[in-house]
């Protein structure tokens, strides 16, 4: 899928790195960390063919300039910047994970400029309390072997190699083959633009503040937006985080892809594909 890269200046001076392919519904993307950078690449490809797949660097990660401040309103304002680089009036928007929230989030401030929200594998709006000590036990319980090498990597400063290590241990839990894990972790993690942590920690701390607020939930269920719910059913995440979100949007619906993780069109493509495609191009 033929693309070029391209450079989208923020109002506060930021350069953002963005690339446009494929033809149809326009639809932007949001990658997840917060911290790290665009890895959609798969997924925009198994849209290739029924949407221009807009994706870009969130602001001081990956290919875009590695700058501050960092905050869910920084980015969603940098989200909009990509918008008006690109000439969209409305968009669809696809998140994944984190990007989830953040494509949620742009879609409450801005619904007249959002088609459709396509929700892939993120959290939902509970309380964090509700679900992380799931996760992290799932999370441990995959590692398998690799949790002793995990751990003393997590405890200590690292240098850019063993962050590089330490992120490919962590992402194999993603993954609901056990057999491919590791080697799918590695490709994501190729090439390796090196993951933000101060913007990590940062964003993470604001999205745990506003989650489970009655705030947000009755600002979701003010959304005049169609939003499709999309996760694998083996995600270390669990599914039941997602319930709040969905109860609480008013034009939602919820696809659970079976044998897939945390990667959905990674395990499950021709699901993910169908799922996706069909809700991008229903009128």
């Amino acid at each position: 899928m033929g693309s070029v890269d391209e450079v989208v200046p923020t109002e506060d001076g930021a350069r953002l790195w963005a690339t446009r392919a494929g033809e149809g519904t326009p639809v932007v993307f949001c990658h997840g960390g917060p911290g790290l950078w665009d890895f959609l690449d798969d997924a925009a490809e198994l849209l290739a063919d029924r949407a221009t797949v807009h994706r870009w660097d969130q602001r001081g990660c990956g290919r875009s300039q590695r700058r501050g401040p960092y905050s869910v309103a920084r980015s969603v304002a940098d989200l909009d910047a990509v918008r008006h680089h690109f000439g969209l009036e409305r968009m669809a928007l696809l998140g994944h994970s984190y990007g989830a929230h953040l494509a949620l989030r742009y879609a409450l401030e801005h619904p007249g400029r959002v088609s459709k929200l396509v929700y892939v594998s993120g959290n939902g709006i509970d309380s964090p309390d509700t679900w992380r000590s799931t996760y992290r036990q799932n999370l441990r319980a995959h590692l398998g072997g690799h949790l002793e090498r995990w751990a003393e990597l997590k405890s200590r400063r690292r240098t850019e190699e063993e962050d590089r290590e330490f992120c490919v241990l962590q992402w194999s839990a993603d993954y609901s083959d056990r057999e491919q894990a590791l080697a799918r972790a590695e490709a994501a993690a190729s090439p390796w633009f090196g993951v933000n942590f101060a913007c990590n920690a940062t964003v993470n701390a604001e999205v745990d503040r506003i989650s489970g607020t009655p705030e947000l939930r009755a600002a979701c269920e003010k959304l005049d937006v169609p939003v499709l719910i999309v996760h694998g059913a083996e995600d270390i995440r669990p599914g039941w985080a997602l319930d709040s979100l969905e109860q609480a949007l008013p034009r939602v619906s919820r696809t659970v892809l079976n044998g897939a993780g945390h990667l959905p069109w990674v395990e499950e493509p021709n699901g993910f594909r169908s799922v996706v495609g069909e809700f991008l191009a229903a009128p």
